[in-house]
This record gives structure tokens, sequence and C-alpha cells, in this order.
């Protein structure tokens, strides 16, 4: 029998796996502003990135974002499994 993460390790491995990823698309020196927010509630996983980057930065912002809290949601999912 397995025993499910608790809230704090749900949240950890999803700010943890979301920051990761900005991180390995984007240098420091091109994100501006970074805000990861990570709630883990009655099972419900929210996910809210904010990311500013400086305007020639090599790829979309906005993608990466989105990529990152795919990266988050995989990264719970393991989890429970």
């Amino acid at each position: 029998m397995s025993t499910e993460p608790d809230d704090e390790t749900v949240v950890t491995t999803a700010a943890e796996a979301a920051e990761g990823l900005i991180l390995s698309r984007f240098a420091n020196s091109a994100i501006t502003d970074l805000d990861i927010t990570v709630t883990f509630e009655d099972g419900v996983l929210d996910l809210d990135i904010y990311l500013n980057t400086v305007d020639d930065a090599e790829a979309d912002p906005e993608a990466v974002a989105d990529a990152a809290i795919d990266a988050a949601e995989d990264a719970v999912d393991e989890l429970f499994e």
C-alpha cells in the first residue's frame, strides 16, 4: 500500500519542476521577473506563473510558462503513481 504525498511535498515538487524548466530555457539575465505560486488543497493543484523577460529573449515567455505548468503537473502526477 503506497501513501500519498503530503501537500507540502506536492507544492514543492510542482514549484521546483516549473522553475527548473523556466531556468533551462532562459539565462538568468534574460528573466526580469519571475513569480511561481502553487497551492494544493483538497486534491486540486493550482499554479500561477508570472514570467517577464527582456525584449530580445530567445524563447517566448508565454509558451515557456505554459510548458512550465505542464512540467509541474507531470511532476505531481508522478508523485501519485
